[in-house]
């Protein structure tokens, strides 16, 4: 390792920790909220998605394709 990535380390994890203070943190209900409505959204189209296969799968089927 060279001497100017030593010297630079410390001050890269002094100037991290000075943007983090500069963050805003969401509150715990609005991260629930946010996290829910992930959850959902993935759901809702996993769904959408697995049937847009099924229909498509279904349709080779009936042609003799698969």
């Amino acid at each position: 390792m060279s001497e100017t990535e030593k010297t630079s380390k410390p001050g890269f994890f002094k100037n991290l920790k000075s943007e983090f203070k500069k963050c805003t943190w969401p509150k715990k209900e609005e991260l629930a909220k946010q996290s829910a409505l992930v959850i959902a959204v993935s759901v809702v189209l996993g769904v959408i998605i697995s049937g847009f296969d099924w229909i498509i799968r279904l349709g080779l089927t009936a042609l003799g394709i698969s």
